[in-house]
């Protein structure tokens, strides 16, 4: 009969472990939300802060500087201690950061998207006046260059990205130390399913923060306080910035709720016989028939005898970096990542300006079409590395053929581009909609609008009857209007006058023109496009990351993993955004100008040259990968043929197991990939 104190004992270990899997599946998917959130909020944050885009591309890097701060000594103390309440603490941090991220909206004053005039419902606003501005007084230079920053809060940004540095450092021990904490206490036979479901569990996180993110960007930002009748603009507008802070908010005390059920979890949830059979279990990475058949390993070098800590890392190091097949891996995986990083981090911005999609528009359809495809596209993967049972070879074929179809569909992108739009003064002269028979000397001032004190300065876009944007009501020439807020509307517009017009037609409404019927298809296409090219790129990223591990020493794992990690990290999570927003920038035609007379967001960019710049940049840091797969095929049959292994042999020896014991056996992999989830869509 058995003791009722160890049944007793067993019911509390499996009940501390459900919690446990329960409230690390709840933590995932906060850090998960949190991550798309800020993603989602990037355009919105750039033009709220009136910055660059290479600004914001540093904000949305500061995440990774902060797990990189810290993720050594995590992983290195971190499992030493009690890990629940680690984990608890780094989602407090992590629900703190998001916090502080939302926290300069409220001490900011109102958003200020333009000089526009607010006027009653029944008066009549003349944007074209002969007076002179009343701004040339002697105090305007002092209390330009002394105050102005300060009133119009342009630095604050540098807590939104100490918010997000904070994020990333709370994020740091939930990967590691709950991945960990699994494996340690739950049966063998449970615990690639037990991880399994982890994961599949998160991808609720980015698919709710894109819808959630949508939501905001629908909101006016200062929703609650001012009255939206009297904002004239949409969130179509390129000034339009939507209620970005709300979405950081629910990120973050979710977060911190999630810290909660942490601290009341064991330090440890020991079975009986668990520690006995890790003991005897074979080394990460190799399975039951041991790491020569699992991989392509060389021959394990014997230890460094009498060298110290350090040298012996030196060592380990000069064995890694001396594979050259986890080289060939980490440079195509870097090119990859960077690309992957770069375009989702403005890929809502690129569908404004390039199809004039709201961002709001281009978060919803992120959550609803691409991520589920992703999602497709990383399960089909798994199922045909478990169902054919492809080795290592195998496997990079796979990537292989997955890689060329997203490149070749994602060369489309260059042909499924819009015209640029035809704005008075800035991209085709007064009184003409053909810019390719414009002169090379486009001026913002003409004829039409000589007698008007316009302020070449300002954008409050308005659509003439003739189908041409003008920079501004005044520039149009418009004499009087009507209507308020959205609805208004100018009349006897000089500039708006043209062959086949009557003076009742000289008109204008507040907002950009519409895009053309073409553009519109165009914007069709390049969704379907871009699900296909999702689908194929996810069909190979996740069983190629086996080659990490596969291709190196068992003692060397962890070390390739963490080299790996913090290549990917520094070279791509960091520096892709910033160098992606910095060339953005050079295609930019008109900027703000804020209160200190300095440049600030941009408001229209040349779209050729945007669509030009942006899909050159991804495919060209994509065009090498399959030459390096190639490579890495190349140099993979080398070594089995010096290791005197023919193809067929390899076949039947170096068959991978299933996709669930691969999970469990080199859980590091999680470790690296669920640290990159801050940049999955």
């Amino acid at each position: 009969m058995a003791d009722p104190s160890a049944v007793k004992k067993k019911m509390a270990s499996c009940s501390a472990l459900k919690l446990f899997m329960a409230s690390l599946t709840f933590a995932y998917i906060c850090k998960a939300l949190s991550g798309t959130v800020m993603k989602s909020s990037i355009t919105q944050i750039e033009r709220r802060f009136d910055t660059t885009s290479s600004m914001v591309g540093l904000i949305d890097g500061s995440f990774e500087i902060g797990n990189l701060l810290v993720i050594a000594f995590v992983s290195h103390f971190g499992a030493k201690l009690h890990r629940p309440k680690i984990i608890s603490i780094g989602c407090f941090i992590m629900g703190l950061g998001s916090v502080l991220t939302a926290l300069p909206h409220f001490f900011m004053g109102f958003y200020k998207y333009g000089q526009e005039v607010v006027h009653s419902d029944n008066s009549s606003f003349s944007a074209c006046t002969t007076e002179l501005p009343s701004t040339s007084n002697d105090t305007m230079p002092t209390l330009l260059h002394s105050d102005c920053r300060r009133e119009s809060g342009s630095n604050m940004w540098i807590y939104v990205l100490m918010g997000n540095m904070i994020r990333g450092i709370g994020e740091t021990p939930i990967t590691p130390l709950g991945i960990s904490y699994i494996d340690d206490f739950s049966k063998e036979e449970n615990s690639a399913l037990h991880i399994a479901i982890l994961h599949t569990m998160t991808m609720i996180g980015p698919m709710v923060g894109y819808l959630l993110g949508s939501l905001c960007a629908r909101m006016y930002v200062d929703i609650g306080f001012v009255d939206l009748n009297k904002i004239t603009i949409t969130p179509k507008d390129s000034r339009w910035v939507g209620a970005w802070w709300l979405g950081f908010l629910i990120a973050g005390f979710l977060s911190i709720l999630a810290s909660i059920p942490f601290c009341f979890l064991p330090k440890s949830a020991q079975k009986k016989g668990r520690q006995e059979s890790n003991t005897s279990a074979s080394p990460v990475g190799t399975g039951s028939n041991g790491g020569e058949n699992q991989a392509l390993n060389v021959k394990s070098q014997p230890p460094a005898k009498g060298k110290g800590h350090l040298t012996g890392f030196f060592y380990s190091l000069k064995l890694l970096l001396s594979n050259e097949l986890y080289l060939i891996y980490m440079v195509l995986s870097l090119l990859q990542f960077s690309a992957f990083v770069g375009s989702v981090t403005y890929v809502p911005k690129y569908l404004e300006q390039q199809y004039g999609q709201s961002i709001s528009k281009s978060n919803f359809l992120i959550g609803v079409i691409t991520l589920p495809t992703v999602s497709c596209g990383i399960f089909t993967g798994g199922f045909i590395v478990k169902k054919y049972k492809l080795n290592l070879e195998g496997i990079v074929k796979l990537a292989l053929l997955g890689h060329c179809f997203a490149f070749l569909l994602q060369i489309l992108y260059f042909a499924l581009g819009c015209e640029n739009k035809t704005v008075a003064g800035l991209t085709v002269p007064y009184g003409r909609n053909d810019s390719a028979d414009a002169p090379q000397d486009i001026l913002p001032f003409s004829l039409c609008n000589n007698e008007c004190n316009c302020d070449v300065n300002q954008w409050d876009p308005v659509c003439g009857n003739n189908g041409i944007t003008y920079m501004s009501p005044c520039l149009a020439g418009c004499k009087s209007s009507v209507g308020y807020g959205k609805n208004m509307v100018f009349h006897n517009c000089s500039c708006v006058a043209g062959i086949g017009f009557h003076p009742a037609n000289f008109s204008a409404h507040q907002g950009e023109c519409s895009r053309t019927q073409h553009c519109s298809r165009n914007f069709i296409y390049y969704m379907v496009v871009q699900v296909l090219a999702s689908f194929f790129f996810a069909l190979g990223s996740t069983p190629s990351f086996m080659l990490i591990f596969r291709n190196v020493e068992p003692e060397l794992k962890s070390l390739a993993v963490g080299v790996h990690f913090l290549i990917q990290r520094s070279l791509g999570g960091i520096l892709s955004p910033i160098y992606f927003g910095a060339l953005i920038d050079k295609t930019c035609v008109k900027w703000s100008i804020n209160s200190c007379g300095e440049r600030g967001a941009c408001r229209i960019y040349d779209n050729v040259s945007y669509k030009t710049t942006y899909i050159s940049l991804v495919t060209g840091l994509k065009s090498p990968t399959a030459f390096l797969y190639i490579l890495l095929l190349l140099a993979m049959r080398r070594r089995m043929r010096r290791k005197g292994v023919t193809p067929s042999e390899n076949k039947e020896e170096a068959v991978l197991e299933p996709i669930q014991d691969n999970i469990k056996s080199n859980q590091q992999s999680f470790t690296y990939n669920d640290a990159n989830s801050e940049t999955v869509i």
